[in-house]
């Protein structure tokens, strides 16, 4: 007999946002399940109706100087935030003003706005649009020209200025609309450097019920950092095609546009008793001021324990265990012969990829220290006085600057944690103890099947048939029967606080543990929707490592190979596949579905 499929609802103008979360955008027509009553961060969706238990909803407002990572705090925060099940999304004013309209509407001063950059460096603004001896002040080229260049963020440009504001506040009434279709926490991400916008902000929110105001600020103080960013802002929208030298300038005339009218969060917020958290080179400080919800208080807890150390989050499941080669879950066997050579395996891979990455990042800052060597000199820096920044603004000081950076390697430290069952610390054991801090950590044990534990699928089909069908059904909410079953929505919460140490150990770390840990784990890192998680295939024998990033995590997977006791690197993206099963109830002439042998086991092939 067959089983009738959920049908999939589209809700109105939330079916598409981006980071829709726990069901990624796709909304379920909801059976029966057994033992599913979410916790109440996970909500279920119905008919035209969004069913929560809480109406709280969040404004997250930026603020901040450009090039002080505000960028990289909304992306991570909103990972995070879908992680745990809210409905998050960001709203970013940039794109919409690089939508507003051609420089030409704009512009009202038109040396100013003739050529990007050319006042600052005194020279021609690529090789290609003025020959030997030509004037670089009315050289043409269409490829120096930008949508808005730094003349459009002067203060004095009454015209411009006017424009920004009312894209802030149209992206802000986008914002708002969201919300009010049954998004909860919504991210305004711009500068919003001046008081009189953030009143503006204010002002507009004081309409809406049951909104609260958040603002979150990004300083920064550290020159390596910003010139870093600088960097990274030459390879952005406004500056496609453009040289990079002239995007450059171009940008460091925009920050001092910025900095001469920037006020930071303070004393005329607090008259207005409205929350704020300020972010200090990148959580190394934190003001918080005045803050009460249960949100604001999550969104202060993450943002207090990020960094920007270069390590790497390795990820694999154990070595394959007796249960394994039997087929069952759960328990808490040891490992089988071919577990025990993976493992082995496991830690010469680890030694060795320590030294690797070692080799790469102190490359990396050699690389980085050069380039701001290179323009240091010839190029003022952008710290604001307001940050307490000093700027390298002489060939010592980058001098000096680049030899600190020649200093800076991988922190010697690394862990290895495991769950507190057999079968991982097994995989652990040849590790040098001496090397390695080696924890066992119990909320990385794998998802608890209550009465199912020890038991295979097909056996679970014939005993449990109705079970069997629920969690086919609904994977993520389903909570095995029994006392301490538990679902992905369960295993979530249980790794709230292991994410959050990722987020704050500043060197690298390798994860030994299971399936279900290992797909919530990565669906975290890389942004995978939770509705997506249960049926990621993980099989036995790879390992995932991510590196943060600036503009995200960077994954990269190994395969074991049994034939030569070694791993070798494949392509990442095809590596994280998702499974759709059928949905069948097992009878009497027919098998139920089993997972795929690549899900219990490793083999040559794999």
């Amino acid at each position: 007999m067959q089983v009738e499929r959920l049908r999939r609802l589209p809700y109105e103008n939330l079916g598409t946002t981006e980071g829709s979360s726990p069901m990624g955008g796709v909304f379920f027509d909801t059976p029966r399940f057994a033992n599913s009553v979410p916790f109440f961060r996970f909500q279920r969706f119905g008919h035209g109706e969004v069913r929560t238990d809480s109406d709280h909803k969040l404004v997250v407002v930026m603020v901040g100087l450009p090039a002080r990572g505000k960028s990289y705090i909304v992306k991570k925060l909103k990972r995070y935030l879908s992680w745990l099940g809210f409905q998050t999304k960001i709203f970013n004013v940039g794109d919409r003003r690089r939508l507003a309209g051609s420089a030409d509407e704009y512009e009202t001063a038109g040396e100013d706005l003739q050529r990007v950059g050319r006042k600052d460096s005194g020279e021609a603004p690529c090789s290609g649009c003025s020959s030997p001896g030509a004037d670089a002040q009315t050289a043409e080229c269409a490829q120096c020209e930008t949508r808005h260049s730094s003349a459009f963020f002067d203060p004095d440009n009454k015209k411009a200025r006017q424009i920004r504001e009312q894209v802030a506040l149209e992206v802000f009434e986008d914002l708002l609309r969201w919300l009010q279709a049954g998004g909860q926490i919504a991210i305004h991400d711009a500068t919003n450097s001046t008081i009189e916008r953030r009143h503006a902000l204010i002002s507009r929110l004081k309409c809406e019920t049951d909104v609260n105001l958040m603002f979150v600020e990004s300083i920064c103080t550290d020159r390596d950092i910003i010139n870093r960013n600088i960097k990274l802002k030459t390879h952005s929208p406004d500056y496609v095609g453009i040289d990079p030298e002239v995007a450059e300038a171009d940008f460091r005339a925009r920050l001092r546009n910025y900095e001469r009218a920037y006020r930071s969060v303070g004393a005329a917020e607090e008259k207005l008793d409205v929350q704020y958290c300020k972010i200090i080179d990148v959580g190394k400080k934190v003001i918080a001021y005045n803050i009460q919800g249960f949100l604001e208080s999550q969104v202060v807890f993450y943002l207090m324990n990020m960094n920007l150390e270069p390590r790497v989050i390795y990820i694999t499941r154990h070595g394959e265990s007796e249960d394994n080669a039997a087929g069952r879950i759960g328990g808490d066997a040891s490992l089988s012969a071919n577990g025990s050579k993976y493992a082995r395996a496991l830690a010469r891979f680890i030694d060795r990829r320590r030294l690797e990455f070692a080799v790469e990042v102190e490359e990396y800052n050699r690389l980085v220290a050069q380039t701001i060597c290179s323009t240091a000199s010839s190029t003022p820096g952008t710290c604001s006085e307001a940050e307490g920044a000093v700027s390298p603004d002489s060939a010592a000081d980058a001098l000096r600057l680049e030899q600190s950076l020649l200093r800076r390697r991988v922190q010697p430290g690394f862990e290895v944690w495991t769950s507190m069952l057999k079968r991982t610390m097994e995989t652990a054991e040849f590790f040098d103890a001496q090397r390695y801090r080696i924890k066992n950590i119990r909320s990385l044990n794998e998802i608890y099947a209550g009465k199912c534990e020890g038991m295979t699928y097909q056996e679970i089909a014939q005993k449990f048939p109705d079970e069997f069908e629920a969690r086919q059904l609904d994977k993520f909410y389903y909570r095995y029967p029994g006392i301490g079953g538990e679902s992905y929505a369960d295993v979530v919460m249980r790794l709230q606080q292991v994410i959050v140490e990722l987020e704050r150990i500043r060197h690298s770390v390798l994860l030994v543990t299971h399936r279900a840990m290992a797909r919530t784990l990565l669906a975290y890192l890389m942004d995978i929707p939770t509705t997506h998680m249960p049926s990621m295939e993980l099989p036995l024998g790879y390992i995932y490592a991510c590196e943060p990033r600036p503009f995200g995590n960077f994954l990269r997977v190994w395969r074991y190979d049994p034939l030569r006791d070694d791993f070798v690197e494949i392509d990442a993206p095809s590596t994280l596949k998702i499974r759709y099963p059928q949905v069948s109830l097992p009878t009497a002439t027919s098998a139920p579905p089993l997972p795929s042998p690549a899900e219990t086991a490793y083999s040559a092939k794999n």
